[in-house]
Protein backbone atom coordinates (compact mmCIF):
# COMPACT_ATOMS: atom_id res chain seq x y z
CA UNK A 1 0.00 0.00 0.00
CA UNK A 2 1.49 3.63 -0.80
CA UNK A 3 0.74 6.11 1.86
CA UNK A 4 -0.02 9.89 0.80
CA UNK A 5 0.11 13.29 2.64
CA UNK A 6 -3.29 14.57 3.25
CA UNK A 7 -2.98 18.06 1.43
CA UNK A 8 -0.25 19.82 3.15
CA UNK A 9 -1.06 18.26 6.69
CA UNK A 10 1.31 15.86 8.13
CA UNK A 11 -1.68 12.88 8.11
CA UNK A 12 -1.16 10.16 5.92
CA UNK A 13 -3.64 7.94 4.22
CA UNK A 14 -3.95 4.98 2.56
CA UNK A 15 -4.31 5.93 -1.45
CA UNK A 16 -7.06 3.15 -1.56
CA UNK A 17 -9.33 3.68 1.58
CA UNK A 18 -12.70 2.08 2.40
CA UNK A 19 -16.38 3.83 1.99
CA UNK A 20 -19.86 2.77 3.28
CA UNK A 21 -22.22 4.67 1.23
CA UNK A 22 -25.02 2.44 0.00
CA UNK A 23 -23.58 -0.76 1.77
CA UNK A 24 -23.37 -0.75 5.19
CA UNK A 25 -26.60 -1.29 6.98
CA UNK A 26 -28.47 -1.54 3.29
CA UNK A 27 -26.49 -4.59 2.02
CA UNK A 28 -23.84 -5.17 4.46
CA UNK A 29 -24.52 -5.74 7.82
CA UNK A 30 -22.07 -5.90 10.96
CA UNK A 31 -20.55 -9.29 10.70
CA UNK A 32 -20.22 -8.71 6.78
CA UNK A 33 -18.99 -5.23 7.43
CA UNK A 34 -16.38 -6.93 9.95
CA UNK A 35 -15.20 -9.14 7.35
CA UNK A 36 -15.11 -6.53 4.49
CA UNK A 37 -12.89 -3.94 6.89
CA UNK A 38 -10.61 -6.38 7.82
CA UNK A 39 -9.89 -7.24 4.36
CA UNK A 40 -9.23 -3.62 3.59
CA UNK A 41 -6.80 -3.06 7.05
CA UNK A 42 -4.88 -6.24 6.31
CA UNK A 43 -4.46 -4.92 2.56
CA UNK A 44 -3.08 -1.61 4.16
CA UNK A 45 -6.23 0.64 4.11
CA UNK A 46 -6.08 2.78 7.57
CA UNK A 47 -9.00 5.03 6.23
CA UNK A 48 -12.72 4.23 6.39
CA UNK A 49 -15.49 6.66 4.98
CA UNK A 50 -18.83 7.61 6.49
CA UNK A 51 -21.42 10.08 6.68
CA UNK A 52 -24.04 10.91 9.33
CA UNK A 53 -26.78 10.89 6.08
CA UNK A 54 -25.42 6.90 5.10
CA UNK A 55 -28.63 4.55 5.77
CA UNK A 56 -30.42 7.24 8.09
CA UNK A 57 -27.11 6.80 10.79
CA UNK A 58 -27.32 3.05 10.68
CA UNK A 59 -24.02 3.24 8.64
CA UNK A 60 -22.43 4.90 11.39
CA UNK A 61 -23.96 2.34 14.27
CA UNK A 62 -22.65 -0.56 11.81
CA UNK A 63 -19.26 0.99 11.71
CA UNK A 64 -19.14 1.43 15.64
CA UNK A 65 -20.30 -1.98 16.28
CA UNK A 66 -17.63 -3.56 13.64
CA UNK A 67 -14.64 -1.62 14.68
CA UNK A 68 -15.26 -2.90 18.23
CA UNK A 69 -15.17 -6.08 17.42
CA UNK A 70 -12.19 -5.71 15.54
CA UNK A 71 -10.49 -3.96 18.37
CA UNK A 72 -7.69 -2.08 16.51
CA UNK A 73 -5.46 0.16 18.34
CA UNK A 74 -7.13 4.00 17.39
CA UNK A 75 -4.10 5.39 15.92
CA UNK A 76 -3.94 2.82 13.97
CA UNK A 77 -6.59 4.09 11.71
CA UNK A 78 -8.67 6.82 10.45
CA UNK A 79 -12.73 7.46 10.69
CA UNK A 80 -14.78 10.18 8.69
CA UNK A 81 -18.07 11.69 8.78
CA UNK A 82 -19.86 14.05 7.06
CA UNK A 83 -22.37 16.62 7.91
CA UNK A 84 -25.51 18.05 6.43
CA UNK A 85 -28.56 17.06 5.15
CA UNK A 86 -29.34 15.95 9.43
CA UNK A 87 -31.53 13.24 10.03
CA UNK A 88 -34.69 14.48 11.38
CA UNK A 89 -37.21 17.41 9.46
CA UNK A 90 -36.77 20.36 11.95
CA UNK A 91 -36.21 24.03 10.37
CA UNK A 92 -32.38 23.78 12.20
CA UNK A 93 -31.83 20.53 11.26
CA UNK A 94 -31.83 19.47 7.78
CA UNK A 95 -29.74 20.78 4.91
CA UNK A 96 -27.96 23.16 7.17
CA UNK A 97 -24.10 24.32 8.04
CA UNK A 98 -25.43 26.28 11.34
CA UNK A 99 -23.40 26.35 14.40
CA UNK A 100 -26.39 24.55 16.21
CA UNK A 101 -26.70 21.56 13.72
CA UNK A 102 -22.86 20.89 13.35
CA UNK A 103 -22.26 20.89 17.04
CA UNK A 104 -25.35 18.30 18.06
CA UNK A 105 -24.68 16.18 14.27
CA UNK A 106 -20.96 15.87 15.76
CA UNK A 107 -22.49 14.48 18.85
CA UNK A 108 -24.69 12.13 17.28
CA UNK A 109 -22.07 10.65 15.19
CA UNK A 110 -20.05 10.22 17.83
CA UNK A 111 -22.55 8.58 20.50
CA UNK A 112 -23.24 6.00 17.34
CA UNK A 113 -19.52 5.38 16.01
CA UNK A 114 -19.51 4.72 20.15
CA UNK A 115 -15.83 6.70 19.38
CA UNK A 116 -14.48 9.87 21.35
CA UNK A 117 -13.56 11.67 18.27
CA UNK A 118 -13.55 11.36 14.71
CA UNK A 119 -10.35 11.68 13.02
CA UNK A 120 -11.82 13.98 9.65
CA UNK A 121 -15.27 16.00 9.71
CA UNK A 122 -16.73 17.14 6.15
CA UNK A 123 -19.41 19.87 5.32
CA UNK A 124 -21.43 17.58 3.26
CA UNK A 125 -22.56 20.12 1.15
CA UNK A 126 -22.16 24.17 1.24
CA UNK A 127 -24.79 25.77 2.80
CA UNK A 128 -26.22 29.23 1.20
CA UNK A 129 -28.53 30.35 3.68
CA UNK A 130 -25.24 30.06 6.36
CA UNK A 131 -22.71 32.28 6.53
CA UNK A 132 -19.34 30.20 5.67
CA UNK A 133 -17.94 32.19 8.73
CA UNK A 134 -20.44 30.87 11.08
CA UNK A 135 -19.73 27.60 9.77
CA UNK A 136 -15.83 28.43 9.89
CA UNK A 137 -15.91 28.98 13.69
CA UNK A 138 -18.01 26.17 14.64
CA UNK A 139 -15.07 23.39 12.29
CA UNK A 140 -12.80 25.62 14.34
CA UNK A 141 -13.91 24.59 17.90
CA UNK A 142 -15.23 20.95 16.56
CA UNK A 143 -11.00 20.39 16.31
CA UNK A 144 -10.45 22.75 19.47
CA UNK A 145 -12.66 20.20 21.73
CA UNK A 146 -10.92 17.11 20.20
CA UNK A 147 -14.59 16.09 18.63
CA UNK A 148 -12.46 16.03 14.96
CA UNK A 149 -8.69 16.42 14.23
CA UNK A 150 -9.07 17.66 10.91
CA UNK A 151 -12.16 19.35 8.44
CA UNK A 152 -12.86 19.90 4.77
CA UNK A 153 -15.47 20.31 2.66
CA UNK A 154 -17.37 17.71 0.06
CA UNK A 155 -19.13 19.24 -3.18
CA UNK A 156 -18.19 22.72 -2.52
CA UNK A 157 -17.34 25.45 -5.18
CA UNK A 158 -14.13 26.16 -5.11
CA UNK A 159 -14.58 29.74 -4.65
CA UNK A 160 -16.62 28.57 -1.63
CA UNK A 161 -13.18 26.89 -0.09
CA UNK A 162 -10.99 29.58 -1.10
CA UNK A 163 -13.34 31.82 1.34
CA UNK A 164 -13.79 29.05 4.06
CA UNK A 165 -9.82 29.15 3.71
CA UNK A 166 -9.20 33.22 3.73
CA UNK A 167 -11.72 33.29 6.52
CA UNK A 168 -9.57 30.67 8.66
CA UNK A 169 -6.44 32.29 8.01
CA UNK A 170 -8.08 36.38 8.89
CA UNK A 171 -9.09 34.76 12.20
CA UNK A 172 -6.36 32.06 12.71
CA UNK A 173 -8.72 28.98 12.87
CA UNK A 174 -7.95 25.69 11.76
CA UNK A 175 -8.37 25.53 7.74
CA UNK A 176 -10.18 23.17 5.69
CA UNK A 177 -7.41 21.08 4.58
CA UNK A 178 -9.20 18.63 1.81
CA UNK A 179 -12.21 18.46 -0.49
CA UNK A 180 -14.23 15.19 -0.62
CA UNK A 181 -15.63 15.32 -4.79
CA UNK A 182 -16.63 12.87 -7.24
CA UNK A 183 -13.94 11.84 -9.98
CA UNK A 184 -13.65 9.01 -11.79
CA UNK A 185 -12.88 8.54 -16.22
CA UNK A 186 -16.96 10.27 -16.61
CA UNK A 187 -16.88 12.83 -13.93
CA UNK A 188 -13.42 14.73 -14.47
CA UNK A 189 -13.60 18.69 -14.61
CA UNK A 190 -14.15 19.70 -11.37
CA UNK A 191 -11.05 17.84 -10.43
CA UNK A 192 -8.90 18.47 -12.92
CA UNK A 193 -10.08 21.89 -13.78
CA UNK A 194 -11.89 23.80 -11.19
CA UNK A 195 -9.97 22.89 -8.32
CA UNK A 196 -6.59 23.02 -9.98
CA UNK A 197 -5.68 26.61 -8.29
CA UNK A 198 -6.49 24.74 -4.75
CA UNK A 199 -4.36 22.00 -5.02
CA UNK A 200 -1.53 24.47 -6.61
CA UNK A 201 -1.75 27.78 -4.30
CA UNK A 202 -3.40 26.02 -1.08
CA UNK A 203 -1.89 22.59 -1.07
CA UNK A 204 -5.58 21.21 -0.38
CA UNK A 205 -6.19 17.40 -0.21
CA UNK A 206 -8.56 15.30 -1.63
CA UNK A 207 -10.28 12.14 -0.65
CA UNK A 208 -12.47 11.19 -3.94
CA UNK A 209 -15.45 9.19 -4.12
CA UNK A 210 -16.82 7.16 -6.99
CA UNK A 211 -14.13 6.11 -8.81
CA UNK A 212 -16.29 2.91 -10.28
CA UNK A 213 -18.57 5.64 -11.21
CA UNK A 214 -21.22 4.30 -8.71
CA UNK A 215 -20.34 1.12 -10.53
CA UNK A 216 -20.76 2.27 -14.14
CA UNK A 217 -17.10 1.63 -14.84
CA UNK A 218 -17.23 -1.89 -13.69
CA UNK A 219 -19.19 -2.78 -16.67
CA UNK A 220 -22.12 -4.59 -15.07
CA UNK A 221 -24.70 -2.18 -16.44
CA UNK A 222 -23.87 -2.81 -20.08
CA UNK A 223 -26.82 -4.98 -20.50
CA UNK A 224 -29.16 -3.91 -18.23
CA UNK A 225 -29.69 -3.15 -14.26
CA UNK A 226 -28.83 -6.55 -12.55
CA UNK A 227 -31.62 -7.46 -9.54
CA UNK A 228 -28.76 -7.60 -7.34
CA UNK A 229 -27.14 -4.13 -7.98
CA UNK A 230 -27.42 -0.77 -6.80
CA UNK A 231 -29.48 0.14 -9.27
CA UNK A 232 -32.43 -2.00 -8.21
CA UNK A 233 -32.72 -0.45 -4.61
CA UNK A 234 -35.43 1.40 -3.30
CA UNK A 235 -34.26 5.05 -3.05
CA UNK A 236 -31.90 4.83 -5.48
CA UNK A 237 -34.14 5.24 -8.82
CA UNK A 238 -32.40 8.56 -9.13
CA UNK A 239 -29.21 6.74 -10.37
CA UNK A 240 -30.91 4.29 -13.06
CA UNK A 241 -30.86 7.33 -15.52
CA UNK A 242 -27.49 7.01 -15.72
CA UNK A 243 -26.93 3.45 -15.65
CA UNK A 244 -29.51 3.35 -18.78
CA UNK A 245 -27.13 6.32 -20.85
CA UNK A 246 -26.75 4.65 -24.03
CA UNK A 247 -23.51 7.16 -24.50
CA UNK A 248 -22.35 6.75 -21.64
CA UNK A 249 -22.38 3.01 -21.78
CA UNK A 250 -20.79 2.68 -25.13
CA UNK A 251 -17.90 4.91 -23.32
CA UNK A 252 -17.90 2.41 -20.92
CA UNK A 253 -17.38 -0.69 -23.54
CA UNK A 254 -14.45 1.00 -25.00
CA UNK A 255 -12.79 1.43 -21.86
CA UNK A 256 -13.65 -2.27 -21.11
CA UNK A 257 -11.92 -3.36 -24.66
CA UNK A 258 -9.09 -0.97 -23.73
CA UNK A 259 -8.81 -2.82 -19.94
CA UNK A 260 -8.68 -5.85 -21.60
CA UNK A 261 -5.75 -5.00 -24.27
CA UNK A 262 -3.54 -4.22 -21.42
CA UNK A 263 -4.15 -7.59 -19.04
CA UNK A 264 -6.52 -6.15 -16.25
CA UNK A 265 -9.91 -5.59 -15.39
CA UNK A 266 -12.14 -2.67 -16.00
CA UNK A 267 -12.39 -1.60 -12.37
CA UNK A 268 -9.20 -1.61 -11.13
CA UNK A 269 -8.04 0.07 -14.63
CA UNK A 270 -10.93 2.47 -13.01
CA UNK A 271 -8.91 3.04 -9.70
CA UNK A 272 -5.56 2.75 -10.92
CA UNK A 273 -6.37 5.52 -13.46
CA UNK A 274 -7.91 7.85 -10.18
CA UNK A 275 -4.67 6.78 -8.65
CA UNK A 276 -2.37 8.10 -11.47
CA UNK A 277 -3.53 11.71 -10.49
CA UNK A 278 -1.08 13.45 -7.91
CA UNK A 279 -3.71 15.30 -6.30
CA UNK A 280 -5.80 12.27 -5.23
CA UNK A 281 -4.67 11.72 -1.30
CA UNK A 282 -6.98 8.35 -1.55
CA UNK A 283 -9.30 6.92 -3.19
CA UNK A 284 -12.29 5.97 -1.89
CA UNK A 285 -13.84 2.33 -2.59
CA UNK A 286 -16.74 0.68 -1.53
CA UNK A 287 -17.85 -3.23 -2.21
CA UNK A 288 -20.83 -5.30 -0.83
CA UNK A 289 -19.29 -8.24 -1.65
CA UNK A 290 -15.63 -9.71 -0.12
CA UNK A 291 -14.46 -10.81 -3.12
CA UNK A 292 -15.32 -7.18 -4.87
CA UNK A 293 -13.15 -5.65 -2.05
CA UNK A 294 -10.35 -8.06 -2.78
CA UNK A 295 -10.93 -6.82 -6.63
CA UNK A 296 -10.58 -3.55 -5.33
CA UNK A 297 -7.46 -3.20 -3.55
CA UNK A 298 -5.21 -5.28 -6.62
CA UNK A 299 -5.66 -1.55 -8.20
CA UNK A 300 -2.49 -0.76 -6.52
CA UNK A 301 -0.46 -3.46 -8.79
CA UNK A 302 -2.02 -2.21 -12.03
CA UNK A 303 -1.10 1.28 -11.85
CA UNK A 304 2.55 0.80 -13.69
CA UNK A 305 0.37 -0.52 -16.73
CA UNK A 306 -1.38 2.59 -17.25
CA UNK A 307 1.71 3.70 -19.20
CA UNK A 308 1.61 7.67 -21.09
CA UNK A 309 0.28 5.68 -24.04
CA UNK A 310 -2.74 3.98 -22.29
CA UNK A 311 -3.33 7.41 -20.50
CA UNK A 312 -3.09 8.66 -23.96
CA UNK A 313 -5.51 6.15 -25.39
CA UNK A 314 -8.34 6.90 -22.78
CA UNK A 315 -8.61 10.73 -23.57
CA UNK A 316 -8.85 9.56 -26.91
CA UNK A 317 -12.06 7.22 -26.33
CA UNK A 318 -13.55 9.89 -23.70
CA UNK A 319 -12.37 12.99 -26.04
CA UNK A 320 -15.77 13.55 -27.14
CA UNK A 321 -17.50 12.71 -23.67
CA UNK A 322 -19.46 15.60 -22.47
CA UNK A 323 -21.67 14.55 -19.72
CA UNK A 324 -21.02 13.74 -16.32
CA UNK A 325 -22.49 11.28 -13.41
CA UNK A 326 -24.30 14.49 -12.24
CA UNK A 327 -26.27 16.03 -14.86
Amino acid sequence: MEYRHLGKTGLRVSALSYGSWVTFHTQVGIDAAVESMSIAYESGVNFFDNAEVYASGKSEEVMGAALKKLGWRRGSYLVSTKLFWGLNESINEKNTLNRKYLIEAMNGSLKRFDLDHVDLVFCHRPDAETPIEETVWAMHNLIEWGKALYWGTSEWSASEIVSAIEIAERHHLHKPVMEQPQYNLLWRDRMEKEYARLFKDYGYGSTIFSPLGAGLLTGKYNNGIPADSRGALSGYEWLREKFTDQEALEKVKQLGKLAEDIGITLPKMAIAWCLKNPNVSTVITGASRVEQMRENMKAMEEVDKLTPDVMTRIDEILSNYKKNLNG
